[in-house]
């Protein structure tokens, strides 16, 4: 019989400090690239108790009028009044930017990347996204706090929350939840028992495949401290790149520690990271694994990476080395390459700023194509 074990990943929502950075950040670069698309951008974002502080590298012909985007994008969050701890109408903004530094800009206007480093990309057939069960399911419930909070289906419900989702597993395969965290910022007054009820009434229930829950039940942790009333920038600092694990496959895998936000796509933090979850994807669609880690490196300035390495976690149906020369063979990883192929500067980068870069099906995400799946299968 397979071993058992327990693995968790958590989600935040859009409404967490390190996300509104993100967020922020985000919303600076797609401003920027919808203005000119060869824009340079390295933006980073702190959010605490009544303040935006924005700062960076950016290079680029666009102009952003900072302070009134930040808080545009803090409003549209859901932080408009003081009620919430933080008020897009009367927090201070402070900026301070510089430009690319000329060093690197030398390397990139080669073709070059952005940066040395390392990136990695994974895929599984846990779900029909191809990505682990436990951080979709995190996903899913924290993006079901925010719905309901929006739509006031429970109206008391601020826009500061977290969940965390422990999947049981029988070797590779998931077999049931075992423990589910929801924590959601609210408004004072509101009973602990009011708020554990409707939460796995309109979030919890909803998202949970039933077939998850049959066997031995699941454990549930609602606002488990009993009170979340102080929340947002006011209770905890904010800051760009700070949810990295939340962002990629929720702690499965590896992860070469570059966040994503607030970056164009030159630097290979992002643009390597979404190449290496294609390639993974297109792996697995195309049937040549069951599950694979797909590794990528790169030496500041120089256009093709050092290094590409095929994890296929024993699942491959043929050896790794055969799937990297495929790899290899099929994929253009420079920088370039991948810019020019999944269409990377475009404005798309604020809505991936909350609930993961990985495992949606929405237009942009074009590293979510399994367009080279039919192409990978006939190389063998």
């Amino acid at each position: 019989m397979p071993e058992r074990h327990l693995f968790t990943s958590e989600s935040v929502t859009e409404g967490h400090p390190d996300k509104i950075a993100d967020q922020i950040s985000d919303s600076v670069l797609d401003a920027l690239i919808a203005q000119d698309r060869t824009s340079r951008v390295a933006c980073e974002t702190l959010v605490t108790t009544g303040l935006a502080i924005v700062a960076g590298e950016i290079s680029s012909h666009g102009y952003v009028e900072i302070p009134s985007l930040v808080r545009k994008v803090i409003g549209e969050i859901g932080y408009d009044s003081a009620e919430f701890g933080f008020d897009c109408h009367t927090c201070a903004v402070v900026t301070t930017i510089d430009d690319q530094s000329p060093d690197i800009a030398m390397g990139v206007d080669r073709g070059g990347a952005g940066d040395q480093g390392l990136m990695f990309g994974f895929a599984c057939r846990e779900t029909p996204e191809l990505m682990p069960l436990p951080i979709m399911l995190a996903h899913a419930l924290t993006r079901r706090l925010s719905h309901v909070r929006r739509k006031k289906i429970v109206p008391y419900l601020r826009p500061d929350g977290k969940s965390q989702v422990t999947v049981e597993y029988e070797g590779s395969m998931p077999v049931r939840v075992d423990t589910v965290v929801v924590s959601s910022q609210h408004a004072d007054g509101v009973s602990h028992k009011k708020i554990e009820k409707d939460i796995i009434e309109n979030v919890v229930m909803p998202v949970i495949p039933k077939k998850y829950l049959k066997r031995n039940g699941a454990t549930f942790h609602i606002n488990p401290t009993g009170s979340f009333v102080k929340g947002g920038p006011m209770a905890d600092t904010g800051l760009t790149g700070r949810k990295i694990i939340v962002d990629t496959y929720g702690g499965v895998g590896s992860h070469g520690g570059g966040a994503f936000s607030g970056k164009d796509p030159s630097k290979v933090d992002r643009s390597a990271s979404y190449g290496a979850r294609y390639v993974a994807k297109n792996l697995v669609a195309s049937g040549l694994c069951e599950r694979v880690e797909v590794q990528i490196a790169y030496a500041i300035g120089v256009s093709e990476p050092v290094s590409v390495m095929v994890d296929s976690l024993g699942s491959g149906k043929v050896s790794d080395r055969k799937l990297t020369d495929i790899v290899r063979k099929n994929f253009d990883l420079t920088p370039n390459g991948l810019i020019k192929h999944l269409r990377l500067r475009r404005p798309i980068y604020r809505s991936t700023a909350a609930y993961g870069h990985f495992g949606r099906n929405e237009a942009s995400f074009t590293w979510e194509r399994t367009d080279k799946a039919r192409v990978l299968a006939r190389s063998v």
